[in-house]
């Protein structure tokens, strides 16, 4: 709680709307109703307002404070479908079809992002893994100066000997099955930016692999070692203050002992505070082994790369983490210019 409790001070300073799609999943209604407790800003439901009520009625929770919008029953219904079919005109989407995929809070909520009617987007407690995504990345696209869109896992674990008092940043575990060189040195470049942005210090960024400084040789070694030095050279373009080394494996990065033995001139090894994974297997693999048996407090999947700032929470997410990450998305919806320089600037179809 110490990492998000931050979080939380920061978002009440500077209030955010945050639009919840899954109006009716009791876990959202609990972490909308604490959202708006905490003077967080203002949380708002898509639904059946009859249905929202009912289910807020079974749970004993007060929706003072909490939007209801019904996307059927909306004034930008109309708007946002013509918005749609503008962006998906190249694909032969129709009008008949654009209103449908409107009448999906899914849409409806990446379209009220899009179209500034909200500050951020989460979603994901109740679907299938991907399907908020698919919403966002027809809506939103990649943000100016950005090329790669991807996610990252904020952990929490008791030990604080671990990375920054105990918070990590584990990166890209839920959208790019495979990573290009590029793509890679992307998401080690973007989950940095965040971790500065919400810690306030320098990120001493892990490029994970089997190997440790050419202690074995593979192909995969190769991509972690070239977007290890792509990413130094692209944080330098971007006057970005962080510490980058690869390849690592996960031990040389996060254990002091075994890093002084291997690797004693390293400014990461040791220290990692994110750590990036080669691929999504062990990206996903690993955050869910951490969650899980470190116990630890899991906040994601936080998009990363977006011209808005969203999250597709897990369906083993519990309302504590949907509030976790609902603030994280508010604390970047704040300073996301400085994320994403232009970001958020035009319109969809625009």
């Amino acid at each position: 709680m110490r990492f998000i409790g931050g979080v939380l001070e920061k978002l009440q300073r500077h209030p955010k709307r945050i639009v919840f799609p899954e109006g009716t999943e009791p876990r959202v209604l609990q972490a909308a109703r604490q959202y708006y407790s905490l003077r967080l800003g203002a949380p708002v439901l898509l639904g059946d307002r009859s249905a929202i009520k009912n289910a807020a009625a079974q749970l004993n929770l007060s929706l003072e404070g909490v939007g209801i919008v019904n996307p059927a029953e909306s004034e930008d219904l109309e708007n946002f479908a013509r918005r749609f079919e503008s962006l998906r005109r190249f694909k032969g989407i129709r009008e008949r079809e654009a209103r449908e995929a409107m009448l999906k809070p899914n849409y409806y909520g990446a379209m009220m992002v899009a179209m500034h009617r909200a500050d951020g987007f989460v979603s994901g407690a109740s679907e299938a893994s991907g399907s908020s995504l698919r919403a966002l990345f027809q809506i939103i696209k990649v943000a100016p100066r950005a090329a790669t869109a991807s996610s990252c896992m904020i952990m929490e674990v008791e030990d604080t000997r671990f990375g920054e008092m105990g918070v990590l940043f584990l990166a890209d575990c839920g959208v790019i099955p495979d990573p290009t060189v590029d793509q890679l040195s992307d998401i080690a470049v973007d989950t940095a930016r965040l971790a500065r942005h919400l810690l306030g210090t320098r990120p001493r960024v892990a490029l994970l692999s089997y190997s440790t400084k050419g202690s074995a040789t593979h192909a995969s070694i190769g991509k972690v070692q070239a977007a290890t030095a792509l990413a130094r050279q692209k944080a330098g373009e971007r006057l970005l203050e962080a510490e980058f080394d690869g390849e690592l494996q996960v031990d040389s990065a996060l254990i002091p002992d075994i890093a002084r033995r291997k690797l004693p001139e390293s400014k990461v090894a040791g220290r990692a505070t994110v750590l990036i994974f080669p691929d999504l297997n062990s990206g996903n693999i690993a955050s869910k082994l951490v969650q899980h048996v470190a116990r630890a407090n899991a906040y994601g999947q936080i998009l990363l790369g977006l011209d808005r700032p969203a999250a597709e929470v897990s369906r083993g997410a519990s309302a504590h983490d949907i509030l976790g990450v609902a603030a994280i998305v508010g604390v970047q919806s704040i300073a996301y210019p400085e994320l994403y320089p232009e970001a958020g600037k035009h319109l969809p179809g625009d």
